[in-house]
């Protein structure tokens, strides 16, 4: 997208569409002033931006408050008990008004051109896109730069690769989406009533069930850093008792009801084994056993599935 399209801080904000950016924070203390920073430094000139406290326990909550006060147009929601991301952020997003979001993890940060490149994108594209997702940069603890999430191989090609357009079998077979990235048009999101309040986690579920109405489209730019850290969501996936993969599993059943044709369920089934495989290496035999007893639905299992279901099965005789 060249620079020229973008939107600067003069631009008319009646030719500019209101963005909504919801900021959830959960015990994010020592990022949260660098996340807040980021959404001022954004060029773009017409936002909407909903603070959204759940129940931390460090000094998060003041921290929001300091900037609500200061920015008396941005809303306030400290929340008395932890919903989860799922629940907080729809609270924001139903009382919210832009024709495009952000889910934006106060943990993350946004590279000043980040709104002003995507909305372009939008206006460029088709109507049935539902999202515009690009390239991040992920980030230490301590702000420190990796590498990037789609990076350039030898051979020329990024990877993991991105896909543009009718992407539903794609998000089945594998993961290349940097979450934090992406821009939803909110017609994609009422569509779907926002996020599934009963999962524990949003990306997963969403990309499945939008990705079935709307098209993706990647833009290469890199918009957003995204910081690793071990009190992420995504450093939690797996771990004994979490409960990311019982919501893993319940998704699954959701794109096997969507999936249509031997492609889409062929890619079903690559995710499946992804998962089946992760079930057993962490121990998670109840797990695996329904992954598998879904995998079936998916067509013939392999001697390698068998093997791993009849070991879980085993292990809790």
């Amino acid at each position: 997208m060249p620079n020229s399209s973008f939107f600067t801080p003069h631009s008319s904000l009646s030719a500019a569409p209101l963005v909504t950016i919801v900021a959830l924070c959960h015990n994010h203390a020592p990022f949260v002033r660098e996340a807040l920073d980021s959404i001022l430094s954004q060029t773009y000139p017409n936002l909407e931006v909903w603070l959204v406290d759940d129940a931390s326990t460090d000094g998060s909550p003041a921290i929001l408050q300091e900037y609500a006060a200061r920015h008396p147009t941005w809303k306030l929601l400290l929340l008395p008990e932890n919903l989860g991301n799922c629940r907080a952020f729809n609270l924001a997003f139903r009382q919210s008004s832009g024709d495009f979001v952000i889910d934006f993890a106060t943990d993350d940060v946004l590279l000043p051109n980040r709104v002003a490149q995507q909305v372009a994108a939008f206006q460029a594209a088709e109507p049935m896109v539902g999202v515009v997702y690009s390239n991040a940069e992920p980030i230490t603890e301590d702000g420190k730069l990796l590498s990037l999430h789609h990076r350039l191989a030898s051979h020329g090609e990024l990877l993991p690769r991105p896909a543009s357009g009718w992407v539903f079998a794609e998000v089945l077979r594998r993961y290349f989406i940097s979450t934090p990235t992406m821009m939803m048009r909110r017609a994609c999101l009422d569509q779907l009533g926002g996020y599934d309040e009963t999962l524990a986690y949003e990306d997963f579920d969403f990309w499945v069930r939008a990705s079935r109405e709307w098209q993706f489209l990647y833009l290469n730019e890199v918009t957003t850093r995204k910081r690793k850290h071990p009190r992420s969501m995504s450093s939690r996936a797996y771990q004994r008792h979490d409960p990311y993969l019982a919501s893993t599993i319940e998704v699954c059943k959701k794109a096997l009801a969507l999936a249509n044709g031997p492609i889409e369920r062929g890619a079903l089934a690559t995710r499946l084994r992804w998962e089946l495989r992760q079930a057993v290496r962490r121990h998670r035999h109840a797990e695996a056993r329904e992954l598998f007893r879904l995998l079936r639905q998916t067509g013939p299992p392999s001697p390698l599935d068998w093997a791993l279901a009849g070991w879980s099965h085993l292990y809790t005789l």
